[in-house]
């Protein structure tokens, strides 16, 4: 099992085989994710790109204008007061 020591300031290095293993390098960042069933955290690069997110929302059956877009916003802003 790889370890790593926390300094005084809370930093860690991560090992360069944990580093290779998840294709980090220099500058990415990284995510700790409370896994809810273990207890344990998990860490995962966040090095997702934007375009990764290409595609997960299926565009409307029919293209909406911008008065319907005004008129739910102004909608929504009366029902929040």
């Amino acid at each position: 099992m790889t370890s790593a020591t926390v300094t005084s300031k809370g930093q860690v290095t991560i090992p360069v085989d944990v580093r290779n293993q998840l294709g980090l390098s220099a500058g990415d960042r990284i995510e700790f994710i409370l896994n809810e069933d273990t207890g344990r955290y998990e860490v995962v690069p966040a090095t997702h790109s934007v375009t990764a997110l290409k595609g997960i929302i299926r565009k409307p059956a029919q293209p909406v204008s911008i008065e319907d877009m005004n008129a739910a916003i102004a909608e929504q802003g009366a029902s929040a007061r």
